[in-house]
């Protein structure tokens, strides 16, 4: 099994709806940062990437598609192993993104050194993106605006899709070359679910 879709959109920008939605046209399973949790190599495996040693083979068995963190750092090193393979820019107002990281996924600081393999991962696959400046918005920000256009500027026209799951179906089937389904598009993993999940998690 190959890669089909690679997403370059950094996380909280609809990634997981948008993996649903992959899910939903057939493209067949989307690898996202949920998935991390479920395999348990997996934060081994990306700490190995980011050391230059990538198995792309061995990450994504199984899977036909990627999107949302830790793959959307590597979307140039994945789009050149799978040239095949469609690029999808999911993204969202920058203010939006930065409030939506603050209440989700960078609500909890990693400590230095991390405590853990999966600390060790988010850290140098994602948190080094922004300097370990999480909470600067302003830095954050340029830095997430300076990412997308750098995708605009990698990937040729042709094979990129500039995407908000705002957008609907339309343009994400236009580009796949799938058609329409008749139900509504998967929107999940919303602020309000990503807490109240976290806190049962917590609380558990």
């Amino acid at each position: 099994m190959t890669l089909s879709v690679i997403g370059a959109g950094l996380g909280r920008t609809g990634t997981m709806s948008l993996k649903r939605a992959l899910e939903a046209l057939g493209v067949g399973r989307s690898y996202h940062l949920f998935e991390v949790f479920q395999i348990p190599e997996a934060p081994q495996q990306w700490i190995d990437a980011a050391e230059g040693r990538p198995d792309w083979e061995a990450i994504f068995r199984g899977f036909s598609a990627t999107v949302d963190w830790p793959s959307a750092t590597f979307y140039k090193e994945l789009a050149a192993a799978y040239p095949q393979a469609k690029v999808i820019l999911s993204r969202r107002d920058p203010e939006e993104w930065w409030e939506s990281t603050q209440a989700t996924i960078f609500a909890r600081d990693i400590s230095d050194p991390p405590a853990s393999t999966w600390d060790l991962m988010a850290k140098t696959t994602v948190y080094s993106l922004f300097n370990g400046r999480m909470h600067d918005r302003d830095h954050m920000i340029s830095v997430f605006e300076r990412h997308n256009e750098e995708v605009r500027r990698t990937i040729p026209a042709e094979r990129l899709l500039v995407y908000e799951a705002s957008q609907g179906w339309a343009p994400l089937c236009e580009f796949l070359g799938l058609p329409m389904p008749a139900e509504e598009m998967p929107k999940v993993n919303t602020r309000e679910e990503f807490i109240a999940r976290r806190a049962a998690q917590s609380a558990s």
